[in-house]
């Protein structure tokens, strides 16, 4: 997949199927697997780092994240997360961030909001970088939120998000995120653009979802948002893996020889 499928697929209404990725070996995994593009997000933050939000994440932690992604994954379109803030210190201070990014092995880059982000969009596009936008639950502003809440659920609320989507746009992303919004006005926002939609808690109207790759595979079983579908009951399968072998190494059952060097 390359950047101009997006558009491609948005035309043809063809849905678009994006995962989180943070490591070099769920990279190859994905690498083998029929998924159209892979989002090195900053929940790298929450997911890999143990953390409550995602504000943690830093440029240095999520310039590793891509580095890593994109040696597992080559063949995989990549969008790196800008982390918090890092796009806020100024046009120069953004640009070094992006530049770090792409050097890293990202195809386009991720920000959240819009409004006073669209001078930072437009010279990043014209720059020659494909941006990604996010719109609705912005987690980087969970505290200006009061929580992860859904967004977008009175006219003014959702009057504002098409306004920005809009925005997004016209200032030349290729396409823009989507995260917990009712899907009646995911579908309407999807409608009015000539720009795909990626939906996370967003319904089944979007131009494709987006799923953190750890939750869909069942990894995480105490987290369990409305949107999730688990796939996989993973936690379970590598809890049982991890006791069998722990019982053969107690019980002298492995190694056997046939996992032995001959002298």
């Amino acid at each position: 997949m390359n950047i101009l499928d997006f558009d491609r697929m948005k035309t043809n209404n063809s849905k678009i199927s994006m995962v989180t990725c943070y490591d070099h070996w769920s990279a190859q995994l994905i690498s083998q697997t029929e998924i159209d593009c892979i989002l090195v997000g900053d929940s790298a933050a929450m997911v890999i780092h143990g953390h409550k939000t995602t504000l943690p994440a830093t440029v240095e932690i999520m310039t590793q994240h891509i580095e890593a992604v994109a040696r597992g994954a080559n063949n995989k379109f990549i969008i790196g997360d800008m982390p918090f803030c890092s796009y806020r210190k100024g046009l120069v201070h953004t640009m070094q961030v992006v530049e770090k990014f792409m050097q890293a092995g990202s195809h386009a880059i991720k920000l959240e909001g819009a409004d006073d982000n669209i001078q930072a969009i437009e010279h990043i596009v014209k720059s020659g970088i494909p941006v990604m936008g996010h719109l609705g639950l912005t987690p980087q502003s969970i505290n200006a939120l009061g929580g992860f809440k859904t967004q977008g659920k009175n006219n003014a609320a959702a009057n504002k998000i098409l306004a920005q989507a809009k925005s997004l746009e016209d200032a030349g992303c290729f396409a823009t995120v989507l995260e917990c919004i009712p899907s009646p006005l995911a579908q309407h926002i999807t409608n009015e653009l000539r720009i795909p939609t990626i939906g996370i808690g967003a319904g089944p109207h979007t131009s494709g979802q987006v799923l953190v790759l750890q939750d869909l595979l069942g990894l995480s079983p105490m987290h369990k948002p409305k949107f999730l579908k688990t796939y996989l009951s993973g936690f379970d399968l590598i809890k049982n893996a991890l006791n069998q072998y722990n019982q053969e190494v107690k019980n002298a059952a492995f190694p056997l020889q046939e996992h032995c060097y001959e002298g």
